[in-house]
């Protein structure tokens, strides 16, 4: 091995923070003797198995890594027919929502800090009045970049002419003329809704204000421009969701933190992960959702998918099964938990009986909203392992996850998220959608999450929330693709370059969709 292959390995293991022996080195250079033609796959490989491993120290000794390296050797011995195999499981990281690093914008400082204290699951009053906050700043240090609504550099009336400059609600008072405010559209008091920023609340009227596209309710955080009338009421003329950023301007701003969960890539890194991903043209991913387990009708509609794609040339790299996975709501009423078990047993039969799927595909499995759990706040966590015990027999290597939950492929980001949003979004409407870019109902849904920059707007009280945990649902900076399991039609649209699609309802509609990562193809599929 070269001195360029020493430096290579020394520099990648001092990025996740190792220092190596030299013992230690000469192993882990033996180790990448076998793979010539792909030693930084095998690098990062040998990093990500070394992660699960519990180490004494962050200076590595040669035995840690000699049994780390052992059990990748045997396993490469095992599947030397398929040398792809490894780089496509290390290029692909799912991620728990609870294992999301939470970070907090500091508006006196302007920069971004991570929560390092323990996120407890039942916060304290002060978590509730955070979780308004945190969204309020994320969404107002991301308006402060836009050039239509920054501080004029100079007060000239040349400078005020297309400036939108935000004026804090407190500053209201008194003023005449036209403003512009940004504040969370909240109801203080019953069939009075009010806009509230970190400085103060007014109440508002939105009865002849032109909006643009989305779903404006309770809890949105909206710009509006309006006047204060002599009643003490903020008369709004037209208002609409923050901007959009473009991802690599969010990305620029963060100094390197890891917003998504799925690691912190040198430029280096990111370059060649995405060459690997352009020529990943055979991985694909299959996404079901409604999937019941206890229906005979849904469970061979099943065994024809599985059966399809057993027969073709290239298997899909995952199938990502959604809840729900019961045809009756797993509540306090329901007692066939047992019953349940089974099925899940019975599904891994099937896939089982797929010798080419079990052996090339991963199985993820993210809970719907009336699956088995401590309750039906958001995030949920995984499928109880009681359930899961039976399946795990037959597929040991499944991944069960929560909802939402993330994938790193590559370099692309991937948010998954199994909510029967669409319906409840409509509901809790303040004003009728505005019809005149679309009329699409999923459109509207999705320009609302992305400006939001977070899955689940709605009011606590249509849609708990765990206090401490709410950043699990941020969108920022923005993914590169959106999943939205629903139960309305099955629909794909591409806002701002973000690929959003939901695969509809299997066990209703027999809808599901194929997706391909390296080109953001959606393939909208039914039986």
């Amino acid at each position: 091995m070269g001195a360029a292959t020493r430096k290579k390995v020394q520099r990648k293991f001092k990025i996740r923070g190792y220092t190596l022996k030299v013992e230690t080195l000469d192993e882990i250079l033996s180790f990448l003797s076998h793979f010539q033609d792909a030693e930084d796959e095998a690098i990062d490989l040998l990093l990500d198995e070394l992660e699960n491993e519990s180490l004494k120290s962050s200076i590595l000794d040669k035995e840690s890594v000699h049994r780390v390296v052992s059990l990748l050797l045997e396993a490469e011995a095992a599947v030397e027919e398929t040398p792809g195999a490894i780089s496509t499981r290390s290029a692909l990281r799912i991620v728990d929502a609870f294992l999301m690093s939470k970070f907090c914008y500091d508006p006196i400082k302007k920069i971004f800090y991570e929560n390092t204290g323990r996120l407890a699951i039942h916060g304290d009053a002060s978590a509730k009045s955070a979780l308004y906050r945190n969204r309020f700043l994320l969404l107002f240090q991301r308006l402060s970049r836009d050039q239509h609504f920054s501080k004029p550099a100079f007060d000239t009336e040349m400078s005020h002419f297309g400036s939108c400059e935000i004026s804090p609600i407190q500053s209201l008072i008194g003023q005449t003329g036209k403003r512009w405010v940004m504040g969370v559209i909240s109801q203080l008091e019953d069939g009075h809704f009010f806009l509230e920023d970190l400085t103060a609340s007014v109440e508002i009227n939105l009865s002849n204000a032109k909006i643009t596209t989305g779903f404006f309710s309770e809890n949105t955080i909206i710009v509006a421009e309006g006047e204060m009338l002599l009643d003490g009421i903020f008369q709004v003329s037209t208002c609409g969701f923050p901007p959009l950023e473009d991802r690599d301007e969010s990305l620029a701003s963060l100094s390197g933190l890891d917003f998504f969960g799925g690691g912190t890539l040198t430029r280096e890194e990111t370059l060649r992960l995405a060459g690997l991903e352009k020529k990943a043209v055979n991985d694909m991913f299959v996404i079901l959702s409604d999937v019941w387990l206890d229906n005979e009708e849904t469970m061979g509609k099943l065994a024809t998918v599985l059966d399809g794609y057993e027969n073709v040339e290239v298997v899909p790299s995952l199938f990502i099964f959604m809840g729900n996975f019961c045809s009756h709501p797993c509540n306090l009423s329901f007692h066939s938990f047992s019953s349940l078990r089974l099925q899940f047993g019975k599904l891994g039969q099937m896939i089982a009986s797929h010798p080419r799927l079990k052996e090339h595909s991963q199985f993820l499995f993210i809970p719907g909203p009336d699956d088995a759990g401590p309750s039906t706040v958001l995030p949920r966590c995984a499928l109880p392992n009681y359930l899961t015990e039976e399946f795990k027999k037959y597929i040991p290597n499944a991944i069960f996850s929560s909802n939402p939950c993330r994938i790193k492929f590559y370099t692309q980001e991937i948010v998954l998220f199994r909510q029967d949003l669409l319906y409840r979004m409509r509901r809790s409407c303040l004003v009728p959608p505005s019809p005149e870019e679309t009329s699409d109902p999923f459109e509207h849904l999705v320009a609302t999450i992305t400006h939001q920059s977070h899955l689940c707007p709605l009011p606590l009280s249509v849609q708990p929330i765990i206090w401490n945990y709410d950043h699990c649902l941020h969108l920022y900076p923005n993914p590169h693709t959106i999943v939205l399991g629903d139960r309305s039609e099955q629909k794909a649209f591409k806002y701002t370059g973000i690929m959003c699609f939901n695969p509809g309802s299997f066990s209703n509609e027999s809808t599901f969709v194929a997706y391909r990562p390296c080109s953001q193809e959606v393939e909208l599929s039914a039986l």
